[in-house]
């Protein structure tokens, strides 16, 4: 369980400095950030499915398009809200995905919830309420952005189910990454920024810290309980906070904290209740 944890804080650590950076390079167009974030992790899982000889197509090719199309509707709808929004509260506000997946796996995979459950979820909407209604900062659009990206990162989660273990996760992932590379790099073309400098390293370093976020995310799971291993994503949201405050300069009201801490109490206490 110690290795777990340390695994699973050097991935929420290596994803938190990937949203900053992503905050930090805002200046650049949306789909050149989605092309350098993927194009990282495409290079290094397409080596690692070389070097173990995996099938790189897969089987099931024609949900993991899907995957892959949502997964990168989710991505790009998410940086476009950090343009608006302090990064911490846009990284909470993205974990309302279970929720939707919850939704969509009893509508699509005729899943069953618990009444807790649903209560749970209510009470996650309520934080959001709470950021919206009582903080005059936060802006409307950034809120409209990230919560349609945390409903396509939900609807990621269900396809994933229905994609099933007949492939190797990354073959999953690498036809994320290898559309989000292809897709960005083409939206790219006509409003393409040149980096100049250290904007070179930052744009570079997406993919890697994403990979590594995952990479590190995958081996807590595979030696630890689910439900004991999965709140300790949401020290994700700790993270960016303190890097919004210390990096961006980012002004948290108490009804912001508030809502952010109802957000992930709800999430959290869904997955101990979900798993039991």
């Amino acid at each position: 369980m110690k290795k777990a944890i340390l695994f699973m804080i050097i991935s929420t650590f290596s994803f938190s400095l990937m949203n900053s950076f992503v905050k930090y390079l805002s200046h650049f167009p949306t789909f050149e950030i989605v092309f350098f974030r993927t194009i990282g992790s495409l290079i290094l899982g397409t080596s690692y499915i070389i070097i173990k000889k995996i099938p790189i197509l897969g089987n099931n090719r024609r949900f993991m398009i899907f995957r892959a199309l949502a997964g990168l509707t989710a991505m790009s709808l998410f940086f476009m809200s950090l343009q608006y929004l302090p990064v911490g509260t846009a990284v909470s506000l993205r974990y309302l995905a279970p929720i939707y997946a919850a939704i969509f796996a009893v509508l699509l995979l005729k899943e069953k919830l618990k009444p807790i459950q649903w209560l749970l979820f209510l009470f996650a909407f309520g934080g959001v309420l709470v950021l919206k209604g009582f903080d005059n900062t936060i802006n409307s659009t950034g809120l409209l952005l990230v919560l349609a990206a945390s409903v396509f990162s939900g609807l990621v989660y269900v396809l994933i189910r229905k994609i099933g273990n007949n492939d190797h996760p990354m073959v999953i992932v690498n036809y994320f990454m290898f559309t989000g590379t292809v897709i960005g790099g083409l939206l790219s073309i006509n409003n393409w920024i040149t980096p100049t400098g250290i904007d070179w390293l930052l744009l570079l370093s997406l993919g890697i810290f994403g990979f590594f976020g995952q990479v590190f995310m995958t081996k807590a799971f595979q030696i630890a309980q689910t439900n004991l291993v999965a709140p300790l994503k949401y020290i994700e949201v700790i993270f960016t906070i303190m890097v919004g405050i210390f990096w961006f300069g980012d002004i948290y009201s108490i009804w912001s904290l508030i809502g952010i801490l109802m957000i992930i109490a709800a999430l959290v206490a869904n997955v101990i209740v979900g798993k039991k």
